[in-house]
């Protein structure tokens, strides 16, 4: 059995997406000997779980999710090829089945600067729509998120009706197929939190 890290470290030299919280990390050794660290960064930071609460008012928030939708049989899809906007086209040919969870890497996992890209690849709304009616357990994205950049929040809306929603993965390394996947938020009630996500291969 193989555990796969497909977390994003948390620094504070990371990709931030603009118009998020930067990321402070203080560390000091109190009068006793212990180091104790203070810790600053938004809730859409690096690898993470998006909670309905970010796009609906009335929506759960992360601590609230079923942990049984974010545990189970994951596909990691190869979307490489697609430029710009991922869309039902690209997605129907897998045939998503119902309770699975399914990661779509694509060439956002050949980025290697630290800068923030605008151009990433994002899911359209016809791949929302698709995915959301799968039946699928969860979505999880290689770039900080589904969205493309300064759009409205219609994907997220789509996808988060249905379905978890998991960004800034880091699928570089992965190769496409079957796995196990375990991606559990820590229990706090805001729009989303940090998640160490990995990947199971038997």
């Amino acid at each position: 059995m193989e555990i796969i890290d497909i977390s994003t470290e948390i620094s504070e030299r990371m990709t931030i997406y603009p118009g998020n919280p930067g990321v402070s990390i203080k560390t000091r050794r109190n009068a006793d000997g212990f180091a104790v660290s203070e810790l600053r960064i938004g809730s859409h930071t690096g690898t993470h779980m998006d909670a309905p609460y970010h796009v609906f008012d009335s929506g759960k928030r992360a601590g609230g999710t079923k942990l049984e939708k974010l545990y189970g049989r994951c596909r990691v899809l190869d979307l490489t090829k697609v430029k710009g906007s991922i869309e039902a086209d690209d997605i129907r040919v897998f045939r998503i089945r119902r309770g699975e969870i399914i990661l779509l890497k694509t060439r956002n996992s050949l980025i290697k600067s630290k800068r923030f890209r605008k151009d990433f690849v994002y899911i359209g709304k016809s791949a929302a729509k698709l995915l959301a009616e799968s039946g699928a357990n969860a979505i999880g994205v290689d770039y900080l998120s589904v969205e493309k950049f300064g759009a409205k929040p219609e994907s997220h809306r789509i996808l988060l009706s249905k379905m978890a929603v998991f960004e800034g993965l880091s699928l570089s390394n992965i190769k496409p197929g079957s796995y196990l996947f375990i991606g559990f938020p820590i229990k706090i009630g805001i729009d989303a939190a940090p998640v160490r996500a990995v990947l199971i291969k038997n």
